[in-house]
């Protein structure tokens, strides 16, 4: 009904309207995105069928915007490192190359925290990103320019990743879908920083978008030839789903209660499914999810199978430059002379402590892996675990420094592997979006991508920001 051209310039001048306030979108591709949208036009008027456009190219003409962090040709690659300042990416990376054969456009690149090890999207590169529903709030790291910049609809679908939640968050405190894939299917290359060593079983590259059947198009694009493990095209019957519960961690020390409104979100999703499915939701409580933050952190600095060390984001840090002394960075950040974020600073300071206590490392470690085989084992091939997204809705600008292990909540289904889905459940009181995190075990993704059709039909998805 609409040319591509036409649709590409709607998003153009979106961006343009609401950019300034929010700050998503960093670097823009206008004049290339219409350019392609053009040859969009041109090759539907040359009129091949539908059907052999649909195969070739699913994402025909659809506007996309990709996270920073991602090579993109032609636009800069910094990850707000400002020794990156001047990275121009000269590729693509490898889903970023899949979405654009698959004929998506892409308009620009977004913004994400100081190399993507934060959940607040905020640098010294291209200063701080405002969440659309309040300016004065978080839109989460570190995928948080896509986030916000999708439920501000400046873009149809966008590029994410995540080591920790940074898919996951920015999506619920946008009231968006996010999807982490089962670890090792979809494709890390092309980004930076990437992982090294153990961790490159926990960093996933995953689609975000506002509309749930978005989900499963993008990723079976952005997996490739990995797409067949994770079962997209089986029928799901909700009603046959296992369905378990668990409200919150079991009260650690180091992480905010649960909200009240988010709780109660959760309570309306379970007697939904109870009502309209007809099936029984297990409440769960996993004793171990309580130490989630401690597990991530002695996961994440793990050797892996091979004796490599994890690298040392103190290292990153100096990317393009000479070694980074966190301690000395703080000096210098307390005088206003660091170049470098205080989360940024940090993380390398508590990097330097966790490397004190190699034995409670070891137990933890040993920890994480029975809580793999716990989950697995109570999941099983037809299981789905309803559990928060986050202890809180969007925070406030820095006040995640006062919390800084709320991401948590996300962090734990890093290391575990498994396929987590967030979806967006309406608004609070405060105008704020709630969420939940939909689970199960490895390689059944298509069971959360299913729910959370399912949930979007029955409470609303994506709501527009200013639609009080």
């Amino acid at each position: 009904q609409v040319t591509c051209i036409e649709v590409v310039e709607a998003y153009v001048e979106r961006i343009k309207e609401v950019n300034p306030l929010i700050n998503a979108v960093v670097k823009d591709r206008f004049e290339e995105a219409l350019q392609e949208a053009r040859q969009v036009d041109q090759l539907l008027s040359e009129g091949p069928g539908d059907d052999y456009l649909e195969e070739k190219f699913p994402l025909l003409g659809v506007p996309i915007t990709v996270k920073e962090a991602f090579s993109l040709h032609g636009m800069p690659n910094t990850s707000g490192l400002v020794n990156r300042r001047n990275v121009i990416a000269t590729s693509d990376a490898t889903v970023v190359s899949r979405l654009k054969q698959a004929g998506a456009i892409p308009l620009g690149v977004t913004n994400c925290s100081e190399l993507c090890m934060w959940y607040e999207s905020s640098n010294k590169v291209y200063g701080r990103t405002n969440n659309p529903y309040d300016l004065q709030r978080i839109v989460g790291g570190s995928s948080g320019g896509e986030g916000g910049g999708l439920a501000a609809a400046c873009s149809v679908i966008g590029v994410g990743s995540d080591i920790g939640g940074s898919i996951r968050m920015p999506a619920f405190f946008n009231g968006i879908f996010g999807h982490k894939p089962t670890t090792g299917v979809v494709p890390n290359d092309g980004q930076f920083p990437n992982a090294r060593g153990v961790r490159t079983s926990f960093l996933c590259t995953g689609p975000m978008c506002r509309y749930a059947e978005d989900l499963e198009l993008m990723l079976k694009v952005m997996a490739g030839p990995g797409a067949n493990k994770l079962k997209l095209n089986e029928k799901v019957s909700l009603e046959k789903i296992k369905f378990h519960c668990m409200d919150h961690d079991g009260g650690s020390i180091f992480v905010s209660p649960v909200d009240k409104e988010i709780l109660q979100a959760q309570k309306k999703v379970v007697e939904h499914l109870e009502s309209e499915l007809g099936v029984q939701v297990q409440r769960v409580a996993i004793h171990k999810m309580k130490y989630s933050f401690q597990i991530w952190s002695a996961m994440m600095s793990s050797k892996d199978s091979d004796g490599q060390e994890a690298q040392m984001f103190s290292d990153l840090l100096g990317d393009h430059g000479k070694p980074v002394w966190p301690l000395w960075e703080l000096i210098k950040w307390l005088v206003g002379m660091s170049s470098h974020t205080l989360p940024a600073i940090g993380l390398g300071l508590t990097e330097k402590l966790m490397k004190l206590n190699p034995g409670a490392n070891a137990k933890l470690v040993s920890m994480g892996k029975s809580l793999q085989k716990e989950m697995e084992t109570l999941l099983g091939s037809d299981g789905v675990l309803l559990y928060p997204s986050h202890p809180t809705t969007a925070p406030r600008h820095h006040s995640p420094i006062c919390m800084p292990f709320n991401f948590a909540y996300t962090a734990i289904f890093n290391v575990l592997g498994l396929p987590v889905t967030q979806c967006p459940l309406g608004l609070s009181s405060e105008g704020l979006p709630l969420g939940i995190q939909l689970v199960a075990a490895s390689y059944n993704d298509h069971l959360t991508l299913a729910v959370a059709q399912y949930l979007e039909k029955a409470f609303g998805g994506w709501v527009l920001p200013g639609k009080m």
